[in-house]
């Protein structure tokens, strides 16, 4: 098994937490609406160093955004 790792951001819907996955990592795995997968959860700390260094806040239009 390939995996793929991608940092993204929680939002609520309705009482739950919803992500997006990455059209690049959809793409790449072939996924399709109702398919099941399987994902590993880790909670990012901010705090300024490493991977997220300089990662500004995410705002609604990062939402709406295709991520190629």
């Amino acid at each position: 098994m390939v995996t793929l790792m991608s940092v993204v951001k929680t939002r609520k819907v309705g009482g739950s937490l919803v992500i997006t996955l990455p059209k690049k990592l959809v793409e790449s795995k072939k996924i399709k609406e109702g398919e099941i997968v399987e994902i590993t959860v880790k909670k990012v700390k901010i705090d300024g160093f490493g991977v997220l260094k300089g990662m500004k806040p995410f705002t609604a239009q990062d939402e709406l955004t295709t991520h190629d």
